[in-house]
């Protein structure tokens, strides 16, 4: 079996973040261009239906393999019917007849149950193979969305630790300057509580995250 559209697709989104350029002072995290990163999952997006229905469409054909198995079940038996007729209106043969019938009705019947058998067989493999192949093909997906997630979440952490601890240089920098400038006990601190900001402004949330890829 050929190479899927899906499965290229993410083999190419493996490809690109292989390719981003690494994280200064970091070995395992990369700088992921969003844009280009939504791209890929955009259209992924689109062909995964397409690549599911495909694997449904297989399964449906199981229907087909049954009916198919039972037309020629029935259609063996009709003509067993037909022979067994034939040799009753032969009177000099009639013994003959009835145990000629008998044995071409009897391997009817056993090769009919084993067609129905082999189709049942052949299309629960069938099934079962298009559930694994989805399955996994979905893993992949589910694997690639979160390597990007936990790369943009930790990109946004960096940056809010950064700014925190610029804030903190500015503000012991801005109290070093008071107490340089001021007379003795006149000193009144009048500085920004860092942690007092509204982390919600800053936090990286996960739903927002995964709203904007949608």
């Amino acid at each position: 079996m050929g190479v899927s559209k899906i499965e290229q697709l993410i083999e190419d989104i493996y490809e690109f973040v292989e390719s981003c350029k690494m994280q200064p002072l970091s070995s395992t995290k990369v700088i992921v261009p969003k844009d280009e990163l939504y791209d890929l999952l955009d259209e992924l997006r689109l062909r995964t239906p397409d690549e599911i229905k495909r694997y449904q469409k297989i399964i449906s054909n199981r229907d087909a393999i049954l009916s198919d198995a039972e037309e020629k079940a029935t259609k063996m038996l009709a003509e067993a019917e037909a022979q067994t007729n034939a040799l009753i209106n032969e009177h000099e043969i009639m013994q003959q007849a009835y145990y000629q019938a008998n044995q071409v009705v009897h391997e009817a019947e056993e090769e009919g149950s084993r067609m129905i058998q082999q189709a049942n067989m052949d299309a629960e493999a069938i099934r079962q193979g298009a559930i694994a192949y989805t399955s996994d093909m979905l893993t992949q997906l589910e694997n690639v969305l979160n390597n990007a997630y936990e790369s943009t979440k930790n990109k946004y952490e960096g940056v809010l630790n950064s700014l925190k601890g610029n804030l903190e240089i500015v503000i012991n920098n801005k109290k070093e300057l008071y107490l340089e400038s001021e007379p003795a006990g006149s000193y009144e601190e009048n500085t920004t509580n860092y942690d007092t900001i509204p982390k919600d402004e800053f936090d990286f949330d996960e739903n927002t995250f995964l709203e904007d890829i949608d």
